[in-house]
């Protein structure tokens, strides 16, 4: 079964964006590439088990094991030792990464409180769109009584458009709430 918003860009996105810049071949047309989530995790330095729960939270939240970040280098004010877990990241493609939006756009983001859109201006020049989230308890996957803490995390929207409107375009198809 395919996605929702898969076949939301395939049915109203698609006329739309060839309607308003004119595309003659459907391959020019912006178009999703992927999601990634990043959770950065501070605590880890003191106690192992923050980042397993990180961890945790963030596999249920998108449905794919993450990926954990380590430090680079040591720095001595962060107390942060080479190599040592920081965080973790997940890249979603594909059907997931269009569940992810879905509910992303539909379900968490009406959750968060005193919500008034996201901010337009986000977008880095090249078509992507970076979103920041304070509490990772909107999505509805996460059980508020068993959260150790409440962690923030970055989600980048990465397309292939040319430039910061078509990407804005075609996220406002997928009902992004952009605020003006």
């Amino acid at each position: 079964m395919t996605p929702r918003y898969k076949e939301v860009y395939e049915k109203e996105i698609v006329p739309a964006l060839q309607k308003k810049f004119g595309y003659k071949n459907i391959h020019e047309l912006p178009k999703l590439k992927k999601i990634v989530i990043n959770m950065g995790v501070g605590e880890a330095t003191q106690d192992r088990k923050h980042i397993e729960n990180a961890v945790n939270d963030m596999t249920m939240i998108s449905g794919q094991k993450p990926v954990i970040t380590r430090a680079r280098k040591s720095n001595a004010s962060f107390k942060i030792r080479d190599n040592q877990a920081i965080g973790c990241k997940v890249t979603l493609r594909g059907k997931k990464m269009y569940e992810f939006l879905d509910r992303l756009v539909t379900i968490a983001l009406p959750r968060v409180r005193d919500f008034r859109g996201t901010n337009s201006r986000s977008f880095d020049g090249r078509g992507n769109y970076a979103l920041g989230i304070t509490e990772h308890i909107i999505f509805p996957e996460i059980n508020y009584d068993r959260v150790d803490k409440i962690r923030g995390m970055d989600i980048v929207i990465c397309t292939n458009a040319k430039n910061d409107e078509e990407a804005k375009e075609l996220l406002r198809g997928f009902k992004m709430p952009f605020k003006n």
